[in-house]
């Protein structure tokens, strides 16, 4: 790879042989079809080719973007963009038909976490593809703040639990992983299928049931993002929920550092 690009901190728009370029004015404007965020700590990532089959079909799925061949080029540019050394949680976009990387410096990481135990009704109108629902999900996590805890679950229709606005929810059930059905409304989470591929690997079974938030009362419940890794539910807020204790987190945790690889060279 030559000499890398120096991006500042903020938003860069991406155009065909021209690359990323700092965006100094208004950014174009049009809803947010397609995103897709990880951390990136002394240029090091895990799940990274994942997390560019996810954006890159997101893309195709929503339409409008520059096609196969531009999106490819596209992730090169943002991957040779990305700093090799700091914290970082970068996010890349597909807003009204433009590509865009927002480089942003990663927020304090938790090992753990409190949440609201008042279920949110699912109000998402594109729960599987990341985008569309961000500012929605802000919304949801800022009522949660507001009520003492740090995230708070979405349920479907029947109590149901999905995810949270943040993350994908994890539970375990003697020595059972548990995770909701496909078949619900929930975001391909890349943390999920790392973790999940682990327990397979390691012959721990792994079933995937539909669960209301009062069945997961007691239980040892993680919620797992690229940003955090695995945090364990803590504490539950605003109901009479108790948290399970947390046996199994600490060394899922110490799998999951572990798992970083330098970015990749083009």
């Amino acid at each position: 790879m030559g000499a890398q690009p120096t991006l500042a901190e903020g938003l860069s728009a991406w155009a065909p042989g021209r690359g990323l370029v700092a965006v100094t004015g208004s950014p174009a404007d049009g809803p947010l079809l397609v995103a897709d965020s990880w951390l990136v700590g002394e240029g090091r990532v895990r799940g990274y080719g994942l997390h560019r089959e996810r954006f890159l079909g997101s893309c195709a799925q929503a339409g409008g973007g520059p096609g196969p061949r531009g999106l490819v080029a596209f992730w090169q540019d943002v991957t040779a963009a990305l700093p090799r050394t700091g914290q970082w949680f970068p996010r890349v976009e597909l807003v009204a038909g433009s590509l865009r990387l927002r480089l942003r410096p990663a927020p304090p990481l938790g090992t753990e976490v409190r949440l609201w135990s008042v279920g949110r009704p699912d109000g998402r109108t594109a729960a599987r593809r990341k985008g569309p629902d961000l500012e929605l999900l802000a919304g949801v996590r800022g009522r949660a703040v507001e009520a003492g805890a740090q995230d708070a679950v979405l349920v479907g229709p029947s109590g149901e639990v999905l995810e949270s606005a943040t993350a994908s929810v994890l539970w375990w059930e003697d020595d059972t992983l548990c995770l909701p059905p496909p078949r619900l409304p929930v975001l391909p989470g890349v943390t999920v299928a790392l973790v999940r591929e682990r327990a397979e690997r390691l012959g721990i079974p792994v079933a995937a049931r539909e669960r209301t938030l009062s069945e997961l009362d007691g239980r040892e419940v993680w919620l797992v993002n690229a940003l955090h890794g695995i945090r364990p539910v803590t504490g539950w807020t605003g109901g009479t929920m108790t948290a399970g204790p947390a046996v199994r987190a600490a060394r899922w945790r110490e799998w999951l550092d572990d798992l970083s690889e330098p970015l990749p060279d083009f």
